[in-house]
This record gives structure tokens, sequence and C-alpha cells, in this order.
């Protein structure tokens, strides 16, 4: 019996084009959050390495000490000094790239934050977003 209630309650409900895309633009959204909220930690995880190398190489006493420096497939010996400023540099650049994400993840929570589907079953759903805030 229970779940011929079910069936007659599903055959009941139409779903509108209108609602078809609300739905498909809330889960394309979502689905980019969880993207970006990854991208988000690799960049943060990179910078918190960057940071721990700055610290090392602030600990060593020897000013004279040629530092290998990673550029793309190899590695290039500069002065302690001059590694410094590269890093600081990527660390920046890197802060940049995530302050972006961030902005983008918080535009996004802003549009499925408005975003309300309504069920033709009589009463309107607001999808809570608690997670994603």
């Amino acid at each position: 019996m229970a779940a011929t209630m079910k069936k007659t309650a599903a055959e009941d409900v139409n779903i509108t084009f209108e609602d078809q895309q609300k739905i498909k633009k809330f889960a394309q959204n979502t689905s980019r959050i969880t993207e970006l909220k990854e991208e988000i930690e690799v960049k943060k995880k990179q910078l918190q390495n960057l940071e721990d190398v700055c610290e090392d190489i602030m600990l060593a006493d020897d000013n004279f000490l040629m530092t290998p420096y990673h550029i793309g497939d190899v590695f290039i010996n500069h002065s302690q000094e001059e590694t410094q400023e590269m890093l600081e540099e990527a660390k920046k650049n890197l802060q940049e790239e995530t302050d972006a994400l961030e902005s983008r993840m918080e535009s996004i929570q802003w549009v499925l934050a408005d975003l309300k589907l309504h069920a033709k079953s009589g009463s309107n759903i607001t999808l809570k977003l608690k997670h994603f805030i």
C-alpha cells in the first residue's frame, strides 16, 4: 500500500522546464564549489610548503651558500637572498590565486543561496546550503 501511495505521489508531480533548469544550475554550481574547495586546499598546501622553505632558508647562516631553486624541470642555483626574493614572489602569486578562487566560490555560494526550487506538489522547497557557507 505504501508503494502505491509513493507511486501515485510521484505521478502527480510535473516538473517544468524552468524547474529542470534550476535543478541543473544548482547541480552545476554545487559541483563547481566542490572543485574550487579542492583547488583551494592544494594552493594552501603549496603556500605552506613555500613558507616552510622560506623559514629554512632564513635559518641558514651562510649568506654565500648557493641555494637550488626549482624552475620547470631544472634546479638553478641562486644566492640565498635571490632565492628568498623568488620564494616571496611565488608566495604572493599563490596567495592571489587562492584569494581569486575563494572569491569565485563566494559568488557561487550567493547564487546558490538565492536559488529556490519549487516542487509541483504545492509546496515550495528551499534548498539548505549550510554545508557550503
